[in-house]
């Protein structure tokens, strides 16, 4: 190289995912340029001359996590969350993620699909991170092919549609076939949150009747049947069309595996969960605070939650992203005694990277390949995210640098994503962040954070099946 690199990580131990189309660990000296990966040169060699450089000796360095479902300034009924761009982006890099991908979701009827995703580009303008969008369709008319048309010219490959939110955000079957079929047309990929509403309807209505409607009753009013109905549904909606399927925040082990089952089918078909899902079960509703754990699905029996981490561990579950919705504790305390009024999502950006590395590799036996594989590599990859999701030359400069062995515990007032708890409030977990590279830039280190100013890039997104065709990363 001619000229002297920006930033070199000295002596780390670089850890890919295993289906990242690169050699196990490395030991290297990363350098970096121009906010690229320009060389991985063997650590047994001298250490290059940098402007800076950080020696991550006896620690792992990771690609920057890519987090594919972020709810950022979501406006969903009367609630917005009272983050934006800069407070959730900020957050994300205290936690080592790197990009998000927020959604597109019309806020009312008025909203086209086209515009609410344009809208939230906007407002991305303020982000710390790189941010790549989602779009979402509710109800189908004759513009909709042509908008799904202007979304992929601008780099939104995906459309998120809701089974369940009758009144506000679902989908109807006719309007899922459609897109689907779009999105078979545009190269795309279908995001589905998949509750059967009918059986969720009538199940709240019934507890509604005898009084059981308060938070505490939350896990009662949407069954696991409901959750696995409509997976079961929709991927036979898939097959017929040919439509990749994605399913998002799956919270029980019954759904993770008819996904499974149509993949040896031959179907596309990908499995997300959430940081909460592998940690918490049913137990927190009849806590001292219920409200802390308002969310759809909601959390599940302790059996449940042990299989679900059991097929975590093997495999079978390709991303853990956080859903993150940054509400705040006087906004669930409006109607705690009615869960049909109250929102629902909880804050976790933040936190995603511990949670996640503990249940996967703490507690459960897995490999930092593994946990790479669904914090970073398989969001990019299914995602047909470029330059992100592993650590190669060429690639985006996103990096982490951690010890696997230290313990910090939550405390929710000391994170920073413009709310006032966390669901994981006096956990202890491994897997923190000491050093976030994001875009070549050092953001975080032992001094504390480092705000870039709003540097974070818009990021648009490859085809589905174009992206999975490209060359696999050079490698030393």
């Amino acid at each position: 190289m001619s000229l002297i690199p920006e930033l070199v990580i000295a002596n780390g131990t670089v850890v890919n995912s295993r289906l990242a189309g690169t050699p196990g660990r490395q030991s290297v000296h990363i350098v970096i340029q121009d906010g690229r990966i320009a060389e991985l040169l063997d650590a047994s060699g001298p250490v290059p001359a940098a402007v800076r450089t950080i020696d991550a000796g006896g620690k792992l360095v990771i690609p920057g996590g890519v987090d594919g479902h972020c709810h950022v300034a979501q406006v969903t009924g009367r609630f917005r969350t009272l983050d934006d761009f800069s407070v959730s982006s900020i957050a994300a890099l205290w936690g080592g993620t790197t990009t998000i991908i927020d959604f597109g979701i019309p806020r009312d009827a008025q909203e086209t699909p086209l515009d609410a995703a344009l809208n939230k580009k906007k407002l991305a303008a303020a982000a710390r991170c790189d941010v790549a969008l989602h779009g979402s369709v509710i109800t189908w008319d004759e513009t909709v092919p042509w908008q799904l048309e202007q979304l992929a010219a601008e780099g939104i490959r995906s459309v998120k549609m809701y089974t369940t939110n009758r009144g506000s955000t679902m989908a109807d079957g006719d309007t899922i076939l459609k897109v689907m079929r779009e999105m078979v047309r545009l190269d795309g990929l279908t995001y589905i949150h998949a509750e059967h509403d009918a059986i969720i309807t009538d199940c709240t209505a019934q507890h509604a009747t005898d009084g059981l409607i308060g938070i505490e009753h939350l896990h009662r009013t949407r069954p696991e049947l409901a959750e696995e109905i409509s997976v079961k549904e929709t991927l036979a909606m898939a097959k017929y069309t040919g439509a990749p399927v994605y399913f998002v925040h799956q919270s029980t082990a019954g759904a993770v595996d008819l996904v499974t089952e149509a993949r040896a089918n031959g179907q596309e078909a990908y499995s997300e969960t959430c940081p909460h899902y592998l940690t918490l079960d049913d137990t927190v509703y009849g806590s001292t605070f219920p409200e802390w754990y308002a969310c759809c699905p909601p959390m599940r029996c302790p059996a449940t939650v042990a299989a679900l981490k059991e097929r975590l561990a093997a495999g079978a579950i390709h991303t853990v992203s956080s859903d993150h919705s940054c509400y705040d504790l006087s906004q669930k305390r409006e109607r705690t005694d009615d869960i049909r009024f109250m929102p629902h999502g909880l804050p976790g950006v933040e936190t995603r990277m511990p949670v996640a590395f503990t249940a996967l590799v703490t507690e459960s036996g897995g490999s930092v390949e593994d946990f790479v594989e669904v914090f970073s590599s398989g969001p990019a990859r299914i995602n047909a995210v470029p330059g992100k999701g592993t650590i190669a030359e060429g690639y985006d400069a996103d990096l982490v640098i951690f010890d696997p062995a230290e313990e910090r515990k939550v405390d929710g007032t000391a994170l920073h994503m413009g709310t006032d708890f966390s669901p994981f409030e006096g956990k202890t977990l491994n897997g923190w962040p000491a050093v976030v590279v994001s875009a070549g830039r050092v953001v975080l280190d032992e001094e504390g954070f480092h705000d870039p100013g709003p540097v974070g890039r818009f990021v648009t997104r490859n085809g589905f099946t174009a992206h999975r065709a490209q060359a696999a990363p050079a490698t030393l």
